[in-house]
């Protein structure tokens, strides 16, 4: 990267010289200035005001986001219990907005089609409330690994985690979703900032392949929105050719798509159709946030709604609690999370689906996820045990999903005895007996097994941390 005092590469700075023309100077000294930390309190795991009571450092509301703060860096809050326990997401402020432009709504059949590593989903499965199916898909493996990660540590139950092509997705999924979000791979312009390998890998020619790859996976995208359904197309860059643009020349090929005002419009910028050949009509209505007018980074949003109604047929979902082929194996399921955890009737009746065995790990489905045969699929659901011989283990995932209320066997523990807990020590307990929800400040870490005034380890080796 290489510009005076910015260190941009020349020529984006020569572009956004000529696009912004006064605005530029703003522009250029806003990469000078602190970059904004910002953190998303996880609803799924209790109220505001009991995260307000918990929460150790100073937090400041994050105007665009229900549950978004910001933070101030030095105090790491990326290193605390409260993290592990899926009482907060670290996110960008800005990529905040996307799924406030979304709107998901509890119920509905939702994608995620580039959803690593998982900021946004989480973000949607907060608003969602645990009911309807969120899909979330990253076709790098590697990424789709950390995305479900995130989605287990926030507790989110009726999450499906993919990792194919976005022509695979379509082909399974035509006309399925109520809403599809495409964050789209772009050339990260809005990113320099933040991230200074995202400059130095910047060229104009990774824009125009940008472009190209954009456009391909918005047409994938908008197979598998149903009629009178909600497509939002959002990059974390600035240019032309990969926002408006690409928005612009997907509306001339799809009629059937036109743009919408968003719930945010008065807070970010409108889009430039001034920037670009041919806008499609509504193109102000897209929105751009810019790191010198807002308190955030660089993005690009824009709400498309497709034009028809959902047939009655696809609006008619009702739960039917745990369902599985095999009734005995369901009770004996039911039987083990009352019985040997403790779990209540109230949790269960939150959390229906199918129960599903792959191998010896039981899975809870959500119940409109059609067939998985065919889709790479690294999360089919909530994962519930393990069978052993003769008897269940607790998943850890499973623990995510509980809340105080939800289990009678549950034990509070200290910061020093989470702390502990989460280095994959054994903790010193009182009466308890058999499987332990264990909670710190009502948020829960995992299970335990207590026996003998010992309570023994079950937190996950891969995850175990020291602070």
């Amino acid at each position: 990267m290489n510009d005076d005092k910015t260190a941009l590469p020349k020529a984006f700075a020569k572009r956004m010289r000529r696009l912004l023309g006064g605005e530029y100077d703003s522009f250029v000294a806003s990469y000078e200035e602190e970059r904004q930390y910002g953190l998303r309190r996880n609803p799924l795991k209790g109220s505001e005001e009991e995260f307000d009571r918990v929460i150790p450092f100073p937090l400041e509301k994050i105007s665009w986001a229900r549950e978004g703060y910001y933070y101030d860096a030095e105090f790491r809050p990326g290193r605390h219990v409260l993290h592990e326990a899926g009482a907060y997401y670290i996110q960008e402020p800005s990529a905040m907005a996307v799924a406030e432009v979304l709107e998901p709504k509890p119920g509905e059949r939702i994608l995620d089609l580039c959803a690593a590593p998982g900021g946004k989903s989480t973000q949607i499965a907060g608003k969602m409330q645990g009911r309807g199916l969120l899909v979330a898909n990253e076709v790098i493996g590697d990424r789709a690994r950390v995305l479900s990660q995130n989605v287990e540590r926030m507790g989110i139950a009726n999450c499906v985690v993919c990792s194919e092509k976005p022509e695979r997705m379509s082909a399974r999924f035509p006309l399925f979703f109520d809403r599809v979000l495409v964050d789209a791979p772009c050339s990260g312009e809005g990113m320099f900032r933040k991230d200074e390998a995202a400059g130095e890998e910047w060229s104009p020619e990774a824009v125009e392949r940008c472009a190209e790859r954009q456009a391909m996976i918005l047409e994938e995208a908008a197979k598998m929105v149903r009629p009178g359904g909600v497509l939002v197309y959002s990059t974390c860059t600035f240019s032309p050719e990969e926002n408006e643009g690409t928005v612009s020349a997907f509306l001339r090929a799809h009629e059937e798509y036109y743009i919408e005002e968003t719930v945010l419009e008065n807070l970010f910028s409108p889009g430039r159709g001034d920037w670009i050949d041919a806008p499609a009509a509504g193109i102000e209505h897209t929105l751009r946030l810019w790191p010198h007018l807002i308190r955030g980074e660089g993005h690009y949003v824009a709400r498309l709604r497709k034009r028809g109604q959902t047939p009655v047929e696809m609006t008619e979902r009702e739960t039917q609690g745990l369902t599985t082929e095999n009734g005995k194996l369901c009770k004996l399921i039911e039987n083990f999370l009352r019985e040997e955890l403790g779990i209540r009737a109230s949790w269960l009746a939150e959390h229906s689906g199918r129960i599903v065995r792959f191998g010896d790990q039981i899975h809870l489905v959500p119940e409109e996820m059609p067939s998985l045969e065919g889709v790479k699929v690294l999360r089919p659901g909530l994962h519930l045990l393990t069978e052993k011989k003769n008897r269940f283990e607790p998943a850890h995932a499973l623990a995510g999903t509980l809340c105080g209320k939800d289990t009678a066997k549950s034990k509070a523990l200290t910061e020093e005895e989470a702390a502990a807990y989460l280095r994959g020590e054994s903790l010193r307990c009182g009466e308890e007996r058999g499987w332990t929800a264990l909670f710190y400040e009502g948020y829960p870490l995992g299970f335990g097994k207590a026996s003998g005034g010992q309570m023994k380890n079950h937190y996950p080796k891969g995850l175990r941390i020291s602070f």
